[in-house]
């Protein structure tokens, strides 16, 4: 749309007293006597639920032992980056419930009291218009109010975590503002604001993690609010946080630096090929180790009885690659050169002649 809604006060209501939510509770019930507690739904509200409340109500929940790297390549369509830390495997993944999330938002924190990890729902705009659904029913009042599910996230270049639109019902989720003007006249050509993520960020604000307050109200934004149960799109633009969700060749950012590189030498991340070469760690590591984990990368897919690589004290020596083959030995030196920069090291690769056996 091209016509923003004024801006104007705005209130960030907390909604306490839920009870502990339990696989089979009727959370849109639960929803609506805090509702009605806290003055009741009004047009133009937005219902800001955590989408761990909705997760913990379908028993979307892995009982402990569990084998979280198992887990969490459940819950992933494709590994974005991945680290070795102390504590084990961190996997950046695009996960199944839609967005980019370390662990493919896997949880263990506020779990409740039967523990294990909670998982995200699968299809979080469903999740999300059936609670808009039965919260509406509940309440028994037609008001035009909308829903959003959220979930906490990282960001690229930025440090620390804000909530995010995970699922949406009722609600504009992108203010598109393309083709007005800005203050001083000129034309808007690529301003199309995510008014859904603002909205959970804000309520984040007065839900927190540690009050265990899971759910808000955010007021005074009518013009966002469609206010029915929808399908995820209609004559106003998207209304599904899907549709937030940037993938295929508008997504910058669908590998760290150091998986494109380990991609493209054969080593994606999150397979065998990645493990054998070895994975990066969040901890420091000295040159040689890098340097050592450059050349088991640089040797994927080729014959590597054939191929010895020098490995020198000192780096700035460079190092040396030699081969039956000229041309082996040059394509492996090439390789080489690349598996380096994907681990930030600067180093000479040369190739040096081996006789032909006998």
């Amino acid at each position: 749309m091209t016509d923003a809604h004024v801006p104007g006060a705005v209130q960030v209501l907390p909604l306490p007293g839920l009870p502990e939510i339990t696989a089979g509770t009727d959370l849109a019930a639960a929803l609506a006597l805090s509702l009605e507690a806290a003055g009741g739904l009004r047009d133009g509200d937005v219902l800001v639920v955590s989408s761990k409340l909705v997760s913990k109500a379908l028993g979307l929940r892995v009982p402990e032992p569990v084998d979280r790297e198992r887990v969490v390549a459940d819950q992933s369509v494709r590994v974005v980056a991945e680290r070795l830390t102390p504590a084990g495997l961190t996997q950046v993944v695009e996960s199944v419930a839609g967005p980019v999330l370390a662990a493919g938002g896997v949880d263990a924190s506020n779990t409740g009291p039967e523990g294990g990890l909670l998982l995200l729902p699968p299809d979080p705009d469903a999740a999300a218009r059936e609670l808009h659904d039965g919260v509406v029913r509940t309440l028994g009042a037609p008001v035009r109010a909308a829903l959003l599910l959220t979930d906490t996230a990282g960001r690229p270049w930025r440090d620390g975590q804000t909530d995010l639109a995970l699922g949406a019902s009722g609600l504009r989720v992108l203010d598109d503002l393309r083709g007005g003007r800005d203050g001083d006249g000129r034309p808007l050509a690529v301003t199309s604001r995510a008014v859904a993520d603002e909205l959970a960020a804000a309520a984040d604000l007065v839900k927190g993690k540690a009050s265990g307050t899971g759910a808000a109200l955010v007021r005074g934004l009518p013009d966002l609010v469609l206010g029915t149960p929808d399908a995820g799109s209609g004559p106003e633009g998207p209304t599904g946080a899907r549709a937030l969700v940037r993938t295929g060749p508008g997504d910058w950012f669908a590998l760290g630096h150091r998986e494109a590189l380990r991609s493209a030498l054969g080593a994606p991340p999150g397979t065998p090929a990645a493990r054998r070469v070895g994975l990066p760690s969040v901890v420091p590591e000295d040159e040689r180790q890098r340097a050592a984990r450059a050349v088991r990368l640089a040797l994927v897919g080729q014959p590597e009885d054939d191929v010895e690589v020098c490995l020198p004290d000192d780096l700035a020596d460079g190092l040396s690659v030699t081969a039956p083959d000229p041309v082996l030995a040059g394509r492996v030196a090439a390789r080489l050169e690349v598996a380096l920069v994907a681990e930030d090291l600067h180093a000479g690769v040369s190739v040096l002649s081996r006789p032909p056996a006998g």
